[in-house]
């Protein structure tokens, strides 16, 4: 039986109309939305809280986090709010609860003048560096941990994680399909593209996040139960899982994000078709960055893009077969049918209204 859950990380423009990141945003000033929101006794333990105690709900401060010169943590830099579903047996289930979380995230956090908007990549900040510098045991875990060297990266990108499994699945196998997704990633990401912003300008592509992003972060990562397991590899494909639910899932974290849900949906339902799928041949232990960057640019609009991702969407239609789950395909279909991403329409937006903040306040529309 496949299980399904989704991470959705969610931007904010303040109540000066500013787009709220480290720069301007306190830790305490997005904690304050997150204290409001429920606790739900029956999530644990198949979420994970953490050490330092932030990821106690649904909801959680996505950021760097600051030590002394110890375990002990002195300050979390906010760059938004994370909401993660618990774990589904079905797609529609995850949907739903995500649909909840974000309208309930939303009604707090006017409250306190925070706006959700949906971007994939910090319109304004190039680059994180952690002010004040990092000290010697900061830099003493980064260099253990070389994924995390890349948080000048991850500071600056919105993006899901669309988490997967099958229950009883060997462990070989759920890494031979993160192989598979790995590869097929810049065939897949196209159908999210909504960063088409950088330093305040208009980009010159769809999705920064893409472009600056892949080969240096995973594009899925796959968590197995033991070391011995481990596939080692700079960006990581495995990772020793944390707490029992993760053994076995499978994190597809190459999409941009998206503010109609029902593409998740569709996104969910191609890496299942994907999952059970015996014709398509590619695996990769790390994305290919260039690939990537052709994505990035033009999107479906690429030739050899397009063609690869008619490809796939038809490979995982074929292996859902009668799966009800086959029609959430159709969102997908009509993306990649039109070329046109969320990209589009905020580059549309802009032009007409010459004004990021505008363009980013007429996301989540419905939402």
């Amino acid at each position: 039986m496949f299980r399904f859950g989704i991470e959705h990380e969610v931007a904010f423009l303040n109540k000066e109309g500013k787009f709220a990141d480290f720069s301007c945003t306190k830790f305490a000033d997005f904690q304050q939305i997150v204290d409001l929101l429920p606790t739900y006794a029956s999530d644990y333990p198949q979420l994970r809280v953490g050490d330092a105690g932030i990821k106690k709900k649904r909801w959680y401060i996505e950021g760097f986090e600051r030590f002394a010169d110890s375990e002990t943590v002195t300050d979390c830099l906010g760059k938004g709010i994370e909401i993660r579903t618990t774990i589904h047996p079905n797609i529609q289930g995850a949907i739903t609860e995500l649909t909840a979380s974000f309208h309930l995230l939303h009604k707090i956090a006017k409250d306190f003048g925070f706006y959700p908007v949906l971007i994939s990549f910090n319109p304004y900040t190039k680059n994180f560096e952690p002010q004040p510098p990092l000290n010697d045991y900061e830099r003493s875990q980064l260099l253990a941990y070389p994924d995390e060297q890349t948080a000048n990266i991850y500071m600056v990108s919105y993006g899901p994680d669309l988490n997967i499994s099958l229950t009883d699945l060997p462990i070989e196998e759920a890494i031979d399909i993160g192989k598979k997704f790995t590869y097929y990633s810049p065939y897949i990401v196209p159908f999210t593209y909504s960063s088409p912003f950088y330093d305040g300008k208009l980009w010159h592509g769809l999705s920064v996040r893409t472009f600056m992003r892949t080969g240096k972060r995973p594009a899925t990562l796959v968590f197995v139960p033991e070391k011995s397991q481990l596939i080692h590899s700079t960006p990581a494909l495995t990772k020793v899982a944390r707490i029992p639910a993760e053994v076995g899932r499978i994190e597809f974290k190459s999409c941009d994000s998206c503010d109609n849900f029902s593409i998740y949906a569709g996104l969910l339902a191609l890496l299942k078709g994907l999952a059970i799928d015996k014709t398509l041949p590619g695996r990769a232990i790390v994305p290919d960055a260039n690939l990537h960057q052709i994505s990035a640019i033009s999107g479906f609009s690429n030739p050899d893009i397009f063609v690869h991702g008619s490809q796939i969407l038809a490979a995982a239609e074929a292996a859902l077969g009668n799966d009800t789950d086959i029609s959430y395909l159709q969102v997908l279909k009509t993306i990649l049918s039109n070329r046109k991403t969320k990209s589009h329409e905020l580059i549309e937006n802009f032009q007409s209204s010459g004004s990021i903040e505008t363009s980013l306040r007429q996301t989540y529309d419905g939402y």
